[in-house]
């Protein structure tokens, strides 16, 4: 009879464990900076969520505020100004989706397109500059360049005889200022991502189409957009994830009386009643209808990407 030992497999894995971590301590170093940073600036500020719920009183704080169960979220959709709300920040999110997606995807192509390094690198330095304007600056040269008076855009608007138009005091072109300027100013930065992906491709793939005498907008069509295909939809999956929201800097240093009706978003709405107001429990119950929606729409955004391009987050 042959006696066999038996070893506990707890130990001798716990050896291991550690092991592992002894030799990989560099890389656990690196991510413990960004898991600390969500913990404490994500997931604990999570906390203060059941104010929504509650008639918060800062003197009572969390515990001690009184119960008022969806008081605030049926306060929000019986106002009058709800519908108009929620319309304008799906509007101006889905009018940048469709503009502002696109730009940077069509502008990494023409630059990795282009004959020569020197050219390449002049296009990126002039594209990425605007990214790094604030935007409080970008604002103000908003404000000045379509001034009806003496703003560039008017004034040679003027000169073929058009007249001068109101850009930022009307709710007609407040979107497209908004969405065209935000296109303008972050489509180089956005396009880093896809330049890095087209460097990724097998150049022997464009050297086959050319054999095989594909032409450039071929090329384009077969091997460019295929090669960076899974890049553009991670991040369309992101992007609709944040489909309800829209910054509130930009929209509230925009806002004047005169456009309030296609500039009123729901971070804006939040800023007034939450930091301004000091109504906490309706400006927090407001941001938590919009982060369940943006949640819906992520989860349904990446299912239907796995299930037609079979790619998602997970």
């Amino acid at each position: 009879m042959t006696i066999v030992a038996f070893h506990p497999p707890g130990p001798v894995k716990n050896g291991r464990t550690l092991k592992i971590i002894k030799s990989k301590w560099q890389l656990i170093a690196m991510i413990a900076i960004p898991v600390i940073w969500y913990i404490i600036f994500c997931y604990v500020p999570m906390y203060g969520i059941q104010i929504a719920f509650k008639n918060y009183n800062p003197k009572l704080g969390y515990l001690g505020s009184p119960f008022v169960g969806l008081r605030y979220f049926r306060q929000f959709f019986s106002s009058y100004y709800c519908f108009d709300v929620i319309w304008n920040t799906f509007s101006i999110s889905l009018y940048s989706l469709l503009i502002g997606f696109p730009a940077p995807v069509i502008l990494a192509i023409i630059i990795n397109e282009l004959p020569g390094n020197k050219l390449k690198k002049t296009l990126q330095n002039i594209t990425y500059v605007p990214h790094f304007i604030s935007v409080v600056v970008l604002c103000g040269m908003l404000y000045l360049f379509l001034s009806p008076q003496y703003g560039v855009v008017n004034q040679f608007l003027s000169f073929i005889g058009i007249g001068p138009i109101g850009f930022l005091e009307s709710n007609k072109y407040f979107k497209s200022v908004y969405v065209l300027s935000e296109v303008w100013q972050e489509s180089g930065w956005s396009s880093i991502i896809y330049i890095a992906a087209l460097g990724g491709i097998d150049p022997c793939l464009y050297e086959a189409a050319t054999i095989d005498g594909a032409s450039r907008l071929k090329r384009l069509w077969h091997v460019s957009l295929p090669g960076i295909t899974p890049t553009i939809i991670t991040l369309l999956i992101l992007r609709l994830g944040q489909l309800m929201s829209v910054g509130f800097e930009k929209a509230l240093l925009l806002q004047n009386d005169l456009n309030m009706q296609s500039s009123e978003i729901i971070s804006t709405l939040v800023y007034k009643n939450g930091i301004l107001r000091g109504d906490f429990s309706y400006a927090t119950s407001v941001g938590l209808m919009n982060s369940v929606i943006n949640l819906v729409l992520i989860v349904a955004a990446n299912r239907l990407c796995r299930k037609y391009f079979e790619t998602g987050l997970w």
